[in-house]
């Protein structure tokens, strides 16, 4: 290949590999205006992330197979297409049930694009371009989300959320296109056995325990028969799946691998790596908007601010490649409880300027974390083990963001109710607070409207206790990070 037909190789290749990060921010943006123009619960609405991010869970350790059997040339063009096909579909989506089909489309779709894009890009240029080429790659994987947010927000402000997947369509659309005359021909293609009896058991038991966790709070958990029916699914499922995978020859995931220390505790470490990058992003712009009143473009830039600390700490993270990993991972997972803390601070008077630099901080956080997992998870393994020791890992790493966000939309969703419950009862005429001065000049009591006021404020007030408990669990989790990255083996010891 000419050096021109290189470079647009990877322009394209990096515009279809921006496009998943960029749609998951920008669809956190919007969920408060889609919660209302589709008459959704907080819950309800929660699962236009959380079976987005599970699609791309379950197709990932795919990626192998669908190369071996149709070529990396083809699985990018056909991801890519389908991704574009289903953002646009996203915009015209009528109802709910609707909506979260397309997202399930759309991150199966986009889940083999990030690690054929890496493959293609070293295959593409000679080995002397690499480093320059991932630092390409890498920043504007990192800087395109940060910029999608801010512009979905306004977007949506000025006309609609619907705008903010139509507005990703032509870059899919430029982006196919440009494979589609850059990337090289497929060679002799090498088959690849699949195990589906993994596959099918591990993506059922999945399934089942994300709607667990989606759909219990609201169904009164094991009081509905729907709930044990899908805990009985999940139980079977995972059975069926651990008992094939220590007895097949080549099984969907080699439980073996867990032998490995560092890989084991790697994989502790990204699955709470999940649990904390995605799920302020769902929690926030709700919060924000529906609760303190902020526009959906202040909340975009809020959630645009994490994307550039992102930026930033992965920039760190080269520099402090060469420290042991451990003090990164403490020093990253320990900012991450400290944004933690602070969060739990918030009230509804939070001002812009602290929204950003806590979100600026987590983002940084993450991104410095990354390097140092992915160094310990893999340091000390044999190298034949890297693809499915890999595809372990990425899916551990989207089943914890999925689970921890369902569980934190629950937790908020159970103490809301139970805390309205226990503040109105303090609304009587003989609580002599209600009486005083400048309780009685903001509230009225004696009429309908009045007490209307009143009841929409105690419930901003408990939802906030909810939002102030889900943080808690944010900040837990962080600290559990940091005791966890103390276990690993130092690299002499390794």
């Amino acid at each position: 290949m000419t050096p021109a037909q290189r470079y647009l190789t990877l322009t394209t290749v990096v515009l279809g590999s921006s496009l998943y990060g960029t749609a998951l921010l920008t669809t956190s943006t919007i969920l408060p205006q889609m919660q209302g123009a589709l008459s959704a619960t907080q819950d309800e609405i929660a699962w236009v992330m959380t079976f987005n991010i599970l699609a791309t869970a379950v197709v990932t350790p795919m990626t192998g197979w669908l190369v071996s059997r149709f070529g990396t040339k083809r699985v990018m063009i056909w991801s890519i297409a389908l991704f574009t096909l289903a953002t646009s579909l996203c915009g015209m989506a009528q109802s709910l049930e609707t909506l979260v089909l397309w997202r399930i489309l759309q991150g199966g779709a986009g889940a083999p694009v990030v690690p054929l894009s890496q493959s293609i890009l070293f295959a593409t240029f000679p080995r002397r371009q690499h480093t320059m080429v991932m630092s390409i790659f890498g920043m504007a994987v990192a800087v395109a989300p940060a910029f999608g947010p801010v512009f979905g927000g306004y977007l949506a402000e000025m006309h609609s959320w619907r705008w903010s997947f139509y507005m990703l369509v032509p870059i899919g659309i430029v982006s196919t296109i440009g494979m589609a005359l850059t990337l090289p021909a497929d060679r002799l293609l090498e088959k690849v056995r699949f195990d589906w009896t993994g596959f099918i058991a591990l993506a059922t038991a999945l399934a089942a325990i994300q709607l667990v966790l989606a759909r219990g709070v609201r169904l009164d958990w094991f009081e509905s028969t729907e709930i044990v029916i899908e805990c009985l699914v999940a139980a079977i499922a995972f059975y069926v799946f651990l008992v094939h995978s220590l007895g097949a020859r080549h099984p969907f995931v080699n439980l073996k691998l867990l032998s490995d220390r560092n890989y084991a505790i790697g994989l502790a470490l990204v699955t709470i790596y999940g649990m904390l990058n995605f799920t302020p992003m769902v929690l926030l712009p709700p919060l924000l908007q529906q609760q303190a009143g902020f526009p959906d473009m202040l909340v975009g830039e809020v959630i645009g601010c994490r994307g550039v600390g992102m930026l930033v700490g992965f920039m760190t993270a080269g520099f402090m490649s060469r420290i042991d990993p451990r003090i990164s991972m403490a020093f990253g997972f320990g900012l991450q409880t400290v944004a933690g803390l602070w969060m739990l601070t918030f009230d509804l008077n939070v001002t812009l300027e602290i929204l950003i630099v806590n979100s600026a901080i987590q983002g940084f956080a993450v991104g410095v974390v990354w390097v140092p997992i992915t160094a310990v998870a893999f340091g000390t393994l044999d190298a034949k083990h890297y693809a499915e020791a890999s595809a372990i890992f990425h899916l551990l790493r989207n089943i914890g963001s999925s689970f921890f966000i369902s569980l934190s939309i629950a937790e908020i969703v159970r103490t809301t109710g139970a805390n309205y419950s226990r503040m109105t009862e303090m609304i009587t005429p003989y609580n002599r607070a209600l009486k005083m001065p400048d309780v009685t000049g903001g509230w009225n009591f004696d009429t309908v409207t009045g007490l209307a006021r009143i009841a929409k404020e105690i419930t901003r007030q408990a939802t906030m206790i909810g939002y102030l408990n889900a943080f808690t669990m944010y900040t837990v989790a962080s600290g559990l990070a940091v005791v966890f990255a103390l276990f690993v083996r130092g690299r002499k010891a390794a």
